[in-house]
């Protein structure tokens, strides 16, 4: 677990190995037996800081929102 000290940290790196857009739903799914367990409007919250310290992207089509990870290689992932 030291490896990711927070939940922040370990919602990032599974988004980013997920590799494609993330809703809300599906990441409360990814943390789903993680040692990090938390519920939608836990991870709406984390969703959102991650998209506002840069490291997501956040797309609202049909009034849902996800989540595009930003790559950092600069690789383009569409």
């Amino acid at each position: 677990m030291a490896e990711y000290p927070t939940r922040r940290a370990y919602l990032a790196a599974a988004i980013t190995a997920a590799g494609g857009p993330v809703t809300t739903e599906a990441a409360v799914q990814l943390l789903d037996g993680s040692p990090y367990p938390a519920g939608r409007n836990t991870v709406r919250k984390q969703l959102r800081g991650l998209a506002r310290s840069g490291l997501l992207t956040a797309v609202t089509a049909d009034g849902r929102t996800a989540y595009h990870p930003i790559s950092t290689t600069g690789e383009d992932r569409t």
